[in-house]
């Protein structure tokens, strides 16, 4: 799998990219089809948010903005109906984010059901684009000589002193 930000191919079953360290958590439930399904949404009480729920706010705010423009038309209301333009702005507005939200969901559901909906095998791939993923060739040599920055070990470097003997032991360190 690809890492959706830099690009870097990373293990299939991998949690975060080897690159850039994006969480990959998703992108490889996604893949393997083990993706959960999206909870319902919750109003602040703890109660479904619905298509319902919202177009009735809405109207319950018109209705108090007309009963308050009624009752300010009438003077019956006398003093106290722009009172009544707090509940209906309450409601109107209530009901126009619940109504943005379902409609803003919707449309990140189809754009996630689009692509799955292509099930009937891969799309063949024109002759002149490149390879969809090409194979992985391991550089034959080191481009860094390191070999020279290793320091001799020191039992490397202490046996070294000692003498040998003609039979190629050893025998004591020389006196110094």
């Amino acid at each position: 799998m690809f890492c959706p930000k830099c690009g870097t191919q990373n293990p299939e079953t991998g949690q975060f990219c080897r690159s850039c360290g994006t969480d990959l958590g998703n992108v490889s439930a996604a893949l393997s089809g083990k993706l959960a399904p999206m909870a319902p949404m919750l109003n602040s009480k703890g109660k479904a948010v619905t298509w319902e729920s919202g177009l009735t706010k809405l109207f319950m705010g018109v209705a108090f903005v007309v009963i308050s423009v009624a009752l300010a038309v009438s003077g019956a209301g006398r003093g106290w109906w722009f009172w009544m333009l707090v509940p209906a702005f309450m409601f109107v507005g209530g009901g126009l984010a619940q109504i943005i939200q379902l409609r803003k969901a919707e449309q990140g559901k189809a754009s996630i059901a689009a692509p799955a909906q292509n099930e009937i095998g891969p799309t063949p791939q024109a002759p002149s684009l490149p390879p969809t993923q090409t194979p992985y060739i391991s550089p034959a040599e080191s481009r860094y000589k390191t070999g020279d920055l290793v320091p001799p070990s020191v039992t490397e470097g202490t046996t070294r002193h000692l003498e040998s003997d003609p039979e190629g032991e050893t025998m004591t360190l020389p006196k110094i």
